[in-house]
């Protein structure tokens, strides 16, 4: 199934669909300074939802991610997501 893409051509899944939580953990990588507004921009999702899907990520997937002041941090992409199959995984969308 195909999905559109937003004007920077990252897929926009369903609300509630894990790839929207890989496209939230590989902006963070990608982004030099990602915070909410920057994440958001980049991936067209929810600023509002953004947190709660970070929570998602650390309770699902055993990823660590830090938060300091406004900038978020990855630590870890834990056990279960590796990092390079994520952004493989993405770019074939």
């Amino acid at each position: 199934m195909s999905y559109p893409k937003n004007q920077f051509g990252v897929p926009q899944f369903p609300d509630h669909d894990a790839r929207r939580l890989f496209v939230l953990l590989s902006a963070i990588d990608l982004l030099e300074r990602p915070t909410v507004s920057a994440i958001a921009d980049l991936t067209s999702q929810d600023r509002d939802r953004i947190d709660d899907d970070i929570m998602r990520l650390r309770e699902e997937f055993g990823v660590v991610l830090h938060k300091v002041g406004e900038i978020y941090h990855i630590e870890s992409w834990g056990d279960v997501l590796q990092k390079n199959g994520v952004t493989r995984f993405l770019k074939a969308q």
